[in-house]
Order: structure tokens, then sequence, then C-alpha cells
């Protein structure tokens, strides 16, 4: 049986349906059990005896996280470390989701699982504490790093920019940060996998396959949109610099993900992301027409 935490979220959401299509046994837990309380977290583990736990919650307000630290690290270091032990005391192998964050972004090449973190904000800081906390408490640990998430169960950048071109005549989108989109789908499929195949214990990335700005994307998003008949003809985009944006916390220049390893691990090819971005549009078309 699999613990599911942070199963209301948009990666728990997707993960939940994909153990759903097959077959997999759960329970999923949110807010009705508080992952800073260990003795919650214990209790729950002890009485649900769970052969593996699959960790969705997190504090993700990058912003925010500058002016609250104390909650950012309650949930991303205590709770981990909280999960962690419960996880080793029942025996359970566990998942751990963490970021492209946890790198300073000033690099020139695919991050690799065993290049230097080096995080530059509270955020990036407690997801990398989180990832150390994890390892301390169950050796038997799966860390998947990802980035650039977005999924039909929560806000992210694709639903923002959908909203903006339909309702707006123009935007800037920033160009001097570069990554790769990650469809939740896809990595819950990742998750799903790595519970099934069991891989060597340890860190790996996963997030869809190439190298974008946040312009390419937004740009992409647009030209698939019109495509499908899902956005109007008429929107101005263009590129800017993310210092027409001033931001409490920098955010990383580059981070794209180096995915050899899981591709390796789980004997899986990663999805280009326009592919991924394809799928996700082409739902959203099919939900809008069955839902008017």
């Amino acid at each position: 049986m699999i613990w599911l935490i942070g199963r209301n979220g948009m990666l728990g959401s997707e993960v939940a349906e994909e153990l759903d299509a097959h077959g997999l046994q759960y329970v999923g837990t949110d807010r009705d059990v508080d992952i800073t309380d260990f003795s919650a977290v214990s209790a729950f583990a002890e009485r649900n005896l769970p052969q593996a736990i699959v960790n969705c919650a997190a504090y993700t307000a990058v912003e925010k996280a500058e002016d609250d630290g104390e909650r950012c690290r309650a949930l991303n270091v205590d709770g981990v470390a909280n999960i962690a032990r419960a996880a080793n005391s029942v025996g359970a192998r566990l998942i751990h989701i963490s970021t492209d964050y946890v790198f300073h972004g000033n690099g020139s090449r695919p991050y690799r699982e065993d290049d230097p973190t080096d995080p530059i904000g509270v955020y990036g800081l407690t997801k990398r504490d989180g990832e150390l906390a994890a390892f301390e408490a169950n050796p038997k640990t799966w860390i998947l790093r990802t980035a650039w998430l977005y999924g039909k169960h929560g806000p992210n950048f694709v639903f923002t920019m959908l909203k903006i071109m339909r309702e707006q005549p123009t935007r800037k989108v920033v160009n001097d940060q570069r990554g790769t989109p990650t469809s939740a789908k896809d990595l819950a499929r990742a998750i799903r996998l790595t519970i099934e195949r069991e891989p060597p214990f340890g860190i790996y990335h996963f997030s869809g396959k190439g190298e974008i700005t946040w312009y390419d994307f937004a740009r992409e998003i647009y030209r698939q949109g019109r495509e499908i008949g899902l956005l109007p003809a008429d929107f101005d985009l263009r590129p800017c610099s993310s210092g027409e944006f001033p931001a409490k916390v920098q955010r990383p220049a580059y981070s794209v993900l180096d995915k050899t390893k899981i591709e390796t691990a789980l004997g899986i090819q990663v999805s280009p992301w326009k592919e991924s971005l394809a799928r996700f549009l082409t739902a959203i078309k099919e939900s809008e027409e069955t839902h008017a």
C-alpha cells in the first residue's frame, strides 16, 4: 500500500489518478495529517503500514518564502524529516519531490544529480535541506527533482498565459531564464514507475526534454493554442529581461536538468516538452467543449 502525502495538490492529484489507473492501492492525505507534527505522521504510518510513501507536500511560494522562512522551513525541512523518520520506522520506501532551485542557476550545461547544490533563496535552501533530512532519516529514499511544473489541478504558468492571452492584447515574458517545462502527468508516471521498478535509491532529475526560456514557452503555448482553436488570433507577445520584473529573490537563470540517469534507471524516454504541452492543451480543449 502507498501513502500519498499532498493528495489534493497539483502533482498529488495527478499521482492519485496515475495510481488509480494502474490499480495500485493507496491512501491519500493532505492537511488532515500535519506533516510538521511528528506524532501525527508517525501515528498514521503505524496505523496504515505503507510499503511506500510519496511526498508531494511542500511550501512552494518562492517570493512569499523570503518573509515566511519559519513556515517554509517547517514544511520543507522539518516536515520532510518527520515523514522520512516515520517511513524508516515502518520500513517504507520514500519518494520525495524536490526542485531545480537547489542549484544556483549560473551553470551552462544541464545539471546532473551529483553537481554541487548552491541555492540562493529561502525556498531553495529549505528544499536542499529537506533533501539532506530525508536521506539522513531514511536511506531507502528516492528524491525526484523537477522544474517548471504545470498540470490541470492547480495554478501554473500555462493556465496563467491562457487567461492573459484570452483577456489582454499584449504581455511581456522574460527571455533570460532557461529551463524545461514539466507536465505533472508525466512526472506522476515517473513516480509510479519508480515505485514499481525500484531503481537504486538516490537523487534523480525529471523534467521535460529540451531547453527553452519562459518566453519560448509562452510563444509555444500561443502557437499551439491558436492551432487547435483554444486562443484568439490577435495577441502580441514580447520578450523582456528579468530586470523588468523586480523580485525579492533571484530566480535561477539556468535550471535545465539532465535526465540521463532516470531514463536509464527506469528504462524510459522522457517526452519532449512540446509533445507534453500539446497533450495538455488538447485535454483542456476537449474539457471545455464537453462543458460548453
